[in-house]
């Protein structure tokens, strides 16, 4: 007969069976550190204090945004990479950057592809090819021709070494067949002071820092960097269309996770980053700072990353950059 004895023996034989999972909470249970890896007030903690807002609201539990900056964006990185992977230390990531740092330096302290899974893509800032007014050319193949004209005379800026607006102009160079040296600069700011004042006289820079210089007719855009046109630069042609076969550059920004992120974490984390991403109000702010939001699935960002890092170590070999 089935007695109370083996009622009890059986309810707890099905209680061990049960996987952990069963009794664990809904996650998240607690606040969310996002790891920024560079200085307030940039385009990366911009984008990232309006991606955690956002997604706060959205999954009950505050997202605190921690700027680590330190090596380009490195040592946040690596803070994160080292991170216990259950979902409560993530970084938002200027991939572009991150990808170029895997080849640039010698010891980047962390491998992008092996110490995070990705859970998605946040968004986009396209670059533009700028001249100074004094520069008698308004398409990229005039450009080429006066720089081929005058080697001598032409020189670009960038906003630092292993930078996106620095590898930009190196991946002109290869295009184009032209030798401009690099100009280095710490920052964009000091870089476009230059520009405007005519010392320097060709850049590649984001869209939002060239776009009022532009618009006062105290710089001239030839070009965008985009596969397709730039929606607030819709009216300047991309590098491709000019004859720049393959010259497509992007700074790419992603939510990370460290890698061994439980998966159903990264899904529900992809899910609300996603959602987020179509707020009008996300739409709003990324706006202002130039930023095109990208939702996509993990895989797509993986993907992304992957092609990242080949894109710019095929070009710093190609270069003969040497790592720092």
């Amino acid at each position: 007969m089935f007695n109370r004895r083996h009622l009890v023996g059986a309810i707890a034989s099905l209680s061990l069976a049960l996987p952990a999972a069963a009794f664990a909470q809904p996650y998240p249970q607690k606040p969310i550190t996002l790891i920024v890896p560079y200085a307030p007030g940039g385009a990366t903690d911009i984008i990232g204090r309006v991606v955690a807002e956002e997604m706060s609201n959205r999954l009950g539990q505050r997202m605190i945004v921690e700027n680590r900056a330190g090596a380009g964006g490195n040592v946040g990185a690596q803070a994160v990479a080292r991170a216990t992977p259950d979902g409560y230390t993530l970084m938002l990531g200027a991939l572009t950057s991150h990808s170029i740092n895997m080849s640039f330096v010698a010891k980047p302290g962390f491998d992008l592809k092996k110490d995070f899974a990705p859970v998605g893509l946040a968004g986009n800032v396209g670059l533009a090819l700028v001249v100074h007014p004094s520069v008698q050319a308004k398409t990229i193949p005039e450009l080429i021709a006066l720089i081929k004209a005058s080697p001598t005379d032409y020189s670009y800026a960038s906003s630092g070494q292993g930078s996106p607006q620095h590898l930009s102009g190196e991946l002109f160079n290869l295009k184009s067949g032209t030798k401009m040296p690099v100009v280095p600069y710490r920052g964009s700011g000091p870089a476009m002071t230059d520009m405007v004042g005519g010392q320097v006289k060709i850049m590649f820079d984001t869209i939002p820092a060239v776009l009022q210089h532009v618009k006062a007719g105290s710089l001239r855009a030839i070009a965008t960097t985009g596969r397709e046109a730039s929606p607030f630069m819709p009216e300047i042609p991309t590098a491709i269309s000019q004859g720049l076969a393959g010259f497509e550059v992007s700074s790419w920004f992603g939510l990370l996770a460290p890698a061994g992120t439980p998966q159903p974490i990264l899904d529900k984390l992809n899910a609300e980053l996603n959602e987020a991403l179509q707020s009008p109000k996300v739409k709003e702010a990324l706006a202002l700072q130039g930023v095109d939001p990208k939702p996509s699935t993990p895989a797509e960002a993986a993907k992304l990353i992957e092609s990242e890092i080949g894109k710019w170590d095929e070009l710093i070999k190609a270069s003969g950059i040497k790592p720092e």
